[in-house]
């Protein structure tokens, strides 16, 4: 997919809340002052926050709103350097040799240095963002680090000190020019203080009533105003008890959509049992929203509404 062209980076805080302000993405200005001096610096950036606070969405917004391509490495357990970095093409390889073989003049050591070649190498998402075919640094988001085994963390000291990787057959590939890197990571273990100090940190946390509002306002237009504040008002309230997994700005839109779907334009105890699962994903927490629960909520959000 061809990108946008590349756009230079935002003078000023402003100019990186008027960026992700354009893409509805609803930032306070002390992550826009994070991301800003990512860029300016040069540095990446490592978010850290609860599931579904917008981490994710972030790298996206920036890389549209940069005019860049998004290269996104999703992490998971036993994730190794031929998924991540890069990975001999050893079928080509293969005839490669067969071919010299069958000409009859080999010279093994020759052919050996022929076939380990940068034409014969295949790039994943960490040396594809560090050597670009375009020659445009694009946005590299490296996603939910923390399910990944801790010697991967210990790889990526290199790519993000050095903006660069080392394949023992060819040498150092360094960046001619850095990438956007962006780090997440849900906190499901801790990350090794190595790689944060290569990064500039930003916790993300949950937004608080009014900025939450304004996120359903942009992101779910058709809800009326009265049901948005009342969906923003009861997932606060939810996040003050002690479930197992509150819900994120990305559950309160989807809870939104899902009223929407179903023609609501007002909180009911019998509306938020139905749809519950779309809010909450355990069953423990599902099951402490009891109907006295509920009920208690929705009168309190009928009363007090949003809390600033």
């Amino acid at each position: 997919m061809t990108s946008a062209p590349s756009r230079p980076i935002p003078s000023s805080v402003d100019d990186v809340l008027a960026l992700l302000d354009r893409d509805d993405y609803v930032a306070d200005r002390r992550l826009a002052t994070s991301v800003f001096l990512a860029l300016k610096m040069g540095r990446p950036m490592f978010l850290e926050g609860e599931a579904g606070v917008g981490k994710t969405e972030l790298a996206k917004v920036l890389a549209k709103g940069l005019g860049k391509r998004l290269v996104r490495l999703q992490c998971y357990e036993g994730l190794d350097i031929s998924s991540a970095a890069y990975e001999w093409n050893y079928p080509r390889q293969m005839i490669e040799i067969r071919l010299a073989e069958s000409s009859g003049s080999v010279d093994r050591d020759s052919l050996a240095h022929d076939i380990f070649t940068p034409r014969f190498l295949q790039k994943r998402p960490l040396l594809e963002a560090l050597s670009p075919e375009d020659g445009i640094p694009p946005v590299l988001l490296i996603d939910e680090l923390d399910r990944t085994d801790e010697p991967f963390e210990a790889y990526l000291l290199e790519v993000l000190a050095e903006f660069q990787i080392t394949i023992p057959e060819l040498g150092p590939i360094r960046a001619q020019s850095p990438p956007v890197v962006i780090i997440t990571s849900n906190r499901t273990r801790e990350i090794h203080d190595a790689i944060k100090r290569r990064c500039l940190y930003h916790w993300v946390g949950y937004p608080d009533a009014l900025r939450e509002l304004s996120i359903v306002r942009r992101k779910c237009p058709q809800a009326s105003e009265s049901l948005a504040r009342s969906i923003v008002a009861f997932t606060q309230r939810l996040r003050a008890m002690d479930l197992f997994k509150a819900p994120g700005i990305a559950e309160t839109l989807d809870w939104a959509e899902a009223l929407v779907a179903l023609d609501r334009v007002a909180l009911d105890p019998q509306t938020v049992a139905d749809t519950a699962g779309v809010l909450l994903k355990y069953q423990d927490d599902v099951g402490a929203l009891g109907p006295e629960v509920v009920a208690k909520i929705i009168a309190d959000v009928e009363t007090v509404g949003i809390r600033p």
